[in-house]
């Protein structure tokens, strides 16, 4: 009868204020003509749809209560009373409006939330749903249950629909309370009755209180827990671009357009639903932004004895939350998060908590938000030990905790190894076998970078047909390069080891694009195979073999192959050739090059490089200049050999 008669007395305030939107669904109407692109199906089942997406991807986390966009923790599945969590701890349930993610149900999970109430688009969850949420994660007192706390953010709708199902539930006698956060420094304190909003701080206070209903707290201390935190924390929001919500028929563009001078512009102290902030003003530096958010918390400050004092002073330790409204990118978060805790650091507080990414968002808003929890006062080391307590929530980031220490470690860098030049000692290198090599190479290598750089018109000719024209001009940088190293004696002919590792640094340095990497890659394996060769050392046969395994090399990191209209049609026929007379029979190599490179006039595709783009008739008739190259080098070799 009790419950019956507080039923009529709500229900027409149950009528007025079911569904009520969040303030902020009057969004500006300055929009363009142009229809919002969304990865969604059908606006009005979108709701559905998001939950059994978040049920696919947590199979045995997650639970959706039966009738209610209601996600629940899964040990509430148990059919068991005695089981039952409630009667283990205090249940935590929070909600609001979709298009927060991961707020709220990203937070379901050990020592955070019980589960969690999703209105629809920017609305406040109905009563029943809220009611039927409660029911399903909390026992009457008279059943053993420890009671509920509702966590609920500062919005009109959101504080009735909450209230009234709150009420219903203690007529039930189930133990019940609720706090609301208020934690948006946008709003004047003086500015009607409405109040702060509440935003991403709210996370902060789930946390907290899930934290202390995991130690086993009851529902006084746990309530008293989120009511300290909520009142020490605050935050505010800004935006680059403002949200566009799905279903919209334009695109929201509130922020697009610029000042009188053409400067673009952004909006300090917007909320979580676009609604509008503090002030727009033109787009600034991270560091100027970070500087105006942080003075607006600190003025805004928090109430200590029915005083205003400011939020944080210089010598505390704070926790400071850096949130991705939805639109950003990481890469920019990390430079405002810089920014941001730089500039606090530099007042002389100590943030021993950061925490980086999407806690409360805004659908796509290109924004960010900062809360500040200052652990001061009431905020004590055993109050952190409930912000540091594992959680298996999907939507939680941890912090990386500093704690001692006059600087983090990770301000301490590792210290480069630094490789002098030529830092194998000649002991260490593999002895060479091979003839004369000293007087040979310094004599082979001039005359074939001579013979390279001389063919730069030919060259230039064919990669003008199906190149970009380049490839003569590089291929004669490089050659001209090894002729000036090879005079200057930097060029080390002593031991193929050496001169491979120096002829990669000569077209390292010189040649440039892809074929200037390609060598160098050749020349560089070539090396490194030579070095770790086994016997009495270095022989022709080896020297073979290191040519095989640089032509590998080019097509394992250049992605090309014989038959794709490349260098490597030249070099894979040439190699197999030096192999097969154990790197002796340097004509028949040369013969089986140039056979290689004439073949490229009759390959009517390219498989890389920019003859990929061409069509039959331009590649019909014209070698790779690449493979050209190839074998005019070889070709010269086999002469000097003659």
């Amino acid at each position: 009868m009790k419950i019956a008669t507080l039923r009529s007395a709500v229900y027409l305030l149950v009528l007025f204020h079911q569904g009520i939107l969040c303030s902020s669904l009057a969004l500006p109407s300055s929009s363009v003509d142009m229809k919002p692109k969304k990865f969604i199906n059908s606006a009005d089942n979108a709701v559905d749809e998001f939950i059994s997406g978040l049920l696919l991807q947590y199979p045995n986390h997650l639970r959706k209560l039966a009738n209610h966009h209601v996600i629940l923790h899964s040990s509430f599945a148990t059919q068991n009373k005695d089981a039952h969590p409630n009667k283990a701890r205090v249940s935590l349930l929070s909600g609001g409006g979709s298009g927060h993610e991961p707020s709220h149900a990203g937070f379901v999970g050990e020592n955070m939330l019980s589960g969690a109430i999703l209105g629809g688009i920017f609305a406040s969850p109905s009563v029943s749903s809220i009611l039927a949420a409660i029911r399903a994660s909390t026992l009457p007192s008279s059943e053993g249950g420890k009671g509920c706390l509702l966590i609920v953010k500062n919005y009109t709708g959101d504080r009735l629909n909450f209230g009234i199902a709150c009420e219903l539930a203690n007529a039930e006698g189930r133990l019940v309370k609720m706090v609301v956060v208020a934690d948006d420094c946008a709003i004047e304190r003086k500015k009607g009755i409405t109040g702060a909003r509440g935003v991403a701080g709210t996370v902060f206070v789930h946390k907290a209180a899930g934290g202390a209903a995991g130690k086993g707290m009851d529902l006084d201390q746990v309530t008293s827990i989120a009511e300290t935190v909520s009142k020490g924390v605050g935050s505010l929001g800004c935006a680059l671009n403002t949200v566009t919500i799905p279903g919209a028929d334009k695109v929201n563009d509130r922020l697009s357009k610029a000042d009188d001078a053409g400067e673009p512009m952004m909006e300090i102290g917007l909320g979580i639903h676009g609604e509008a902030g503090k002030k727009q003003c033109p787009l600034m530096s991270c560091d100027d932004i970070a500087k105006e958010m942080l003075s607006i918390i600190q003025t805004y400050g928090r109430e200590v004895d029915s005083k205003i004092v400011p939020l944080y002073n210089p010598s505390d330790e704070l926790i400071v939350l850096v949130n991705n409204l939805g639109g950003t990118s990481n890469f920019e978060m990390s430079l405002l998060t810089r920014s941001l805790v730089t500039q606090l650091e530099a007042a002389g507080c100590k943030a021993t908590r950061v925490l980086v990414g999407s806690f409360m968002t805004s659908f796509d808003m290109q924004g960010a938000s900062v809360s500040i929890l200052p652990c001061t006062g009431d905020i004590t080391k055993d109050v952190l030990g409930l912000f540091d307590a594992s959680t298996d929530a999907p939507g939680w980031l941890a912090a990386d905790v500093w704690n001692d220490g006059e600087s983090r470690p990770s301000a301490s860098e590792i210290d480069e190894v630094i490789v002098e030049k030529g830092a194998g000692a000649a002991e260490q290198l593999p002895p060479v076998l091979v003839k004369d090599y000293s007087t040979v190479a310094q004599k082979v290598l001039a005359q074939c970078a001579k013979a390279l750089s001389d063919a730069e018109p030919t060259l230039t000719e064919y990669d003008t047909i199906v190149g970009d024209g380049d490839c003569g001009i590089t291929m004669q940088r490089g050659a001209k390069e090894v002729l000036s190293r090879l005079e200057s004696k930097a060029l080390r002919v002593d031991n193929p080891v050496n001169t491979f590792a120096d002829l990669a640094d000569a077209v390292s340095a010189s040649m440039g694009g892809s074929s200037g990497i390609l060598l160098e890659l050749m020349f560089r394996k070539m090396s490194t195979s030579l070095q770790s060769v086994s016997g009495d050392g270095i022989t022709p046969k080896d020297m073979a073999v290191a040519f095989r395994n640089g032509c590998e090399a080019v097509s394992f990191y250049g992605g090309a192959q014989e038959g794709s209209r490349t260098m490597l049609d030249a070099m894979f026929p040439a190699s197999a050739a030096m192999l097969a007379g154990d790197g002796a029979d340097i004509p028949a190599s040369a013969s089986a090059a140039q056979k290689g490179a004439d073949a490229t006039a009759a390959m009517t595709t390219a498989e890389a490089g920019r003859s990929n783009y061409l069509s039959e008739e331009v590649l019909m008739g014209t070698p790779d200049p690449g493979a050209v190259a190839v074998a005019l080098v070889l070709g010269t070799l086999a002469k000097a050999f003659a």
